[in-house]
């Protein structure tokens, strides 16, 4: 197809790697070999420290990255889960953004490394990416943060798990989350947008990848409509009760569309929500062409919103949900599920 894509954007295209998961050994070849050679340099006043956190019942602990700002005192956080498909990528080849978050926001920034999918199916990475959650909010992590004022938020798969974990820690009865950022975000396993259908040669992420992706990361678990909400946040009936959210698109993506929808519901709900579609841009082109003009606003809002959603403390009366739901080991969540 013929795409209309951002002026400045467009000559990159050419140039970018094709990447294609149905290959999945060859696209983390890829990926590996992309980040190796991406140039990053820890913005002054931020520190980086690799740690491990308790990880989920029967399960390994969980690798995070802490990008801490030079403060003595209590500082807002931030959960931060990497992009991939669910397949791709760690938290160590994505140090660039949420160490930006750090000095823009002098927030306390912890990057979850989570297991990928297919070795670690649907819900060992959701499972991670909560045990670092209730590592940062329980006091006993050693980090200068302020509780009431935690937000959560990644990229694409990231940003899917990031809507899922805030979906666990509502109906498991917290930890209380003040924000959250849904950056192009995967949240839909059913692939029928009519941007997903459509966009099946966009560069990066496309119909293709997205059918291994969502393969991979479901496992013994893609049944139909038995499919879990927190593996695929837009199968959510009820998003009431979650913290406010910025959800960015990009025109060419065909995460697009889901992303919007996602918006629109939490807006239904109740749910303060911001919406941001960014025309001319396609999954990624933020991160792989940031001097662009449209990649420097993009990344800009995003931070602006975040910065406004950690800005105020959580009232002590925050939602707490009575019922406590457990995604067990099979993936299947009890009758009661609110999601």
């Amino acid at each position: 197809m013929s795409y209309r894509f951002d002026p400045e954007l467009k000559p990159w295209i050419s140039m970018l790697p094709t990447l294609d998961i149905r290959d999945l050994a060859g696209a983390r070849a890829l990926m590996a070999a992309a980040e190796s050679e991406a140039p990053f340099s820890m913005p002054e006043g931020i520190s980086m420290q690799a740690r491990t956190v308790p990880g989920p019942a029967g399960a390994p602990d969980v690798p995070v990255l802490v990008f801490s700002p030079d403060s003595g005192s209590a500082l807002p956080a931030l959960v931060y889960m990497h992009g991939g498909g669910f397949v791709l990528g760690d938290a160590n080849g994505d140090k660039e953004l949420p160490a930006l978050l750090a000095a823009e926001l002098g927030a306390v920034v912890v990057s979850v490394d989570y297991r990928l999918a297919p070795e670690h199916p649907f819900p060992a990475a959701l499972e991670d990416c909560y045990a670092a959650l209730r590592w940062v909010a329980d006091g006993t992590s050693e980090l200068a943060v302020d509780i009431d004022r935690i937000g959560i938020g990644g990229v694409s798969a990231g940003a899917g798990l990031a809507a899922a974990t805030t979906l666990l820690a509502r109906d498991r009865g917290g930890p209380a989350l003040r924000f959250q950022f849904l950056d192009v975000p995967a949240l839909d396993d059913r692939l029928q947008t009519t941007s997903m259908r459509q966009f099946v040669d966009t560069p990066m992420w496309n119909l293709p990848n997205a059918v291994e992706s969502w393969r991979h990361y479901l496992g013994s678990h893609a049944e139909g409509d038995a499919v879990s909400p927190f593996a695929a946040p837009s199968r959510a009936t009820n998003l009431s009760g979650l913290p406010p959210a910025y959800v960015c698109v990009c025109e060419f993506d065909p995460l697009r569309d889901e992303g919007i929808a996602y918006a629109q519901q939490l807006l239904r709900d109740g749910v303060a929500a911001e919406l941001h579609l960014f025309p001319g841009a396609f999954h990624g082109s933020g991160g792989l062409i940031p001097t662009a003009a449209l990649s420097r606003r993009m990344r800009a809002e995003l931070i602006d919103a975040t910065r406004r959603g950690l800005a105020a403390r959580l009232p002590r009366t925050a939602h707490r949900p009575a019922q406590r739901l457990s995604v067990g080991s099979d993936g299947r969540d009890p009758q009661d599920i609110r999601a």
